[in-house]
């Protein structure tokens, strides 16, 4: 976008009425580019310039978003030129402006400049800082509150993030007047560029902070607090707005992102929000059936097993699984292990022997087909 938006009528270009349809816009295009084409009209500079001014008027209106904002800009300009602009009375249009009427979405078009957001120029936002935290399992299944060490950049404790030393104070700059940008006029429009006295700051500062030398920030290490959820995951990352290095220029602290590693558990195992165990059972018990009491993160269940288990059944214990913030709250997933004896007495082999002439004859009658 430039000042052509206000000195061309795009519609006359291509000779369609402004309240013309899309369809309207894209038919005289279509009819005037194939009888401007150059192709069509070899060595007629004429043709080929009223050709380059036609693809260029249907670029901006023969898009609905950009006709939009040349309709608007236009009907701003011309309230600018008749001496009754809404952007404080003057014929200049200042691009901060454009951008609080189209909600900052020029701004990259003039540069990136403007902003309207009540912001100093040259205000930056702190960057996110990282910190890595490790957790037992038993702290990530309840969640806790605890601290985590971060070094790196930090508002100056001497300072204060003001920059100057204390009992001295910071003056505005008297070519800005404190906003960091001065008015650089091209044209019709007024570019804001940085402020060449305070360097985008906005104001100056005679006498440095002795400990930052006027940067309000230092490095050191921080002890900062964060509140784990119950059922946070492993390689799970929580983020503490604001939390991370400070601001410049008036901008605002980036984030600290806490990456959570969570310890094994000896006997729980994780899937999901279901907790995993696996309990040994004897050969017995599996056959003739038995009550076990079973280990959970809260507290001993009994838990039923019925004759004739075969290992690795697994069995649903409802509602002792992992409480997420998000999601219904897991089960406890008991599997069974039928344990056999390594090496049996003298008196188990005797009873293991008469218990094998009660096997039933059809067991492996599948394998011999």
């Amino acid at each position: 976008m430039n000042q052509d938006w206000l000195e061309k009528d795009f519609y006359s270009i291509l000779e369609v009425s402004k309240d013309a349809s899309q369809e309207e816009i894209k038919r005289a295009y279509r009819k005037l580019a194939q009888k401007l084409h150059p192709d069509a009209n070899p060595d007629d500079a004429t043709a080929e310039e009223r050709f380059k001014q036609v693809s260029e008027a249907y670029g901006v209106i023969g898009n609905e978003e950009r006709r939009k904002e040349y309709d608007e800009l236009r009907r701003l300009g011309a309230t600018g030129f008749a001496g009754g602009s809404p952007f404080g009375g003057g014929q200049r249009i200042r691009v901060e402006d454009l951008n609080d009427v189209f909600g900052g979405g020029l701004g990259d078009l003039f540069g990136g400049f403007g902003g309207g957001g009540g912001r100093r120029a040259g205000a930056r936002r702190g960057a996110d800082t990282s910190a890595s935290l490790h957790l037992s399992f038993e702290d990530a299944f309840h969640g806790v509150t605890t601290t985590v060490s971060v070094r790196g950049e930090a508002t100056c404790s001497r300072c204060h993030g003001e920059g100057a030393e204390p009992g001295t104070r910071a003056t505005t700059c008297p070519t800005c007047n404190g906003a960091g940008q001065v008015a650089q006029s091209q044209g019709l429009f007024a570019f804001p560029q940085t402020c060449p006295q305070c360097r985008g700051a906005g104001r100056l500062i005679e006498t440095p902070c002795t400990n930052c030398r006027g940067r309000g920030v230092e490095t050191r290490t921080r002890r900062i607090k964060v509140k784990i959820p119950a059922g946070v995951k492993d390689g799970a990352t929580i983020r503490l707005p604001g939390k991370g290095a400070p601001g410049r220029q008036g901008g605002p602290p980036g984030d600290l992102l806490v990456t959570v590693s969570v310890e094994k558990h000896p006997l729980f195992g994780r899937r999901g929000n279901d907790l995993t165990l696996t309990v040994p059972i004897t050969f017995s018990e599996a056959t003739l059936g038995t009550k076990l009491e079973v280990p959970t993160m809260d507290g001993q269940v009994t838990l039923r097993v019925p004759p004739g288990t075969t290992s690795g059944r697994t069995f649903r214990v409802k509602g002792r699984g992992v409480t997420a913030a998000k999601g219904r709250p897991g089960d406890l997933l008991v599997k069974t292990e039928i344990v056999v004896p390594s090496k049996p007495s003298r008196d188990v082999k005797r009873l293991i022997e008469q218990l094998g002439t009660h096997d039933p004859e059809d067991v492996r009658a599948h394998l011999r087909g």
